[in-house]
């Protein structure tokens, strides 16, 4: 797969994939961007324009914490439109993605 199509597809699920982090825990943005790189190779840089635009839609809102290593640390947490939004878009990709196993030929 090249690598154009990777970013592509990863952007797609972005939004879902840190709506489904934050319904487990609330996070500070580094933190996020470290549980997606593990699991996705999503870049550190991609989050913060993302988690900004997820609070002006208002999916999240934010808190601070005091660090013993630094400034206070922003916070992210679902809001209940973030967690109906997370159950919209988790309905609206399995679905899609079963469609496209079977269009692939890929064993339900």
């Amino acid at each position: 797969m090249t690598e154009a199509i990777q970013i592509q597809l990863k952007r797609g699920v972005l939004e879902l994939c840190v709506l489904a982090v934050l319904s487990r825990n609330d996070a500070y943005a580094y933190d996020i961007a470290a549980q997606l790189a593990k699991a996705i190779d999503m870049g550190e840089g991609t989050i913060y324009p993302l988690m900004r635009r997820m609070q002006t839609d208002r999916l999240v809102e934010t808190y601070l914490v005091e660090s013993s290593s630094g400034p206070p640390r922003k916070y992210y947490k679902l809001t209940t439109s973030g967690r109906a939004s997370l159950a919209a878009q988790t309905i609206e990709w399995t679905a899609f993605s079963e469609a496209v196993n079977v269009i692939l030929g890929a064993p339900q």
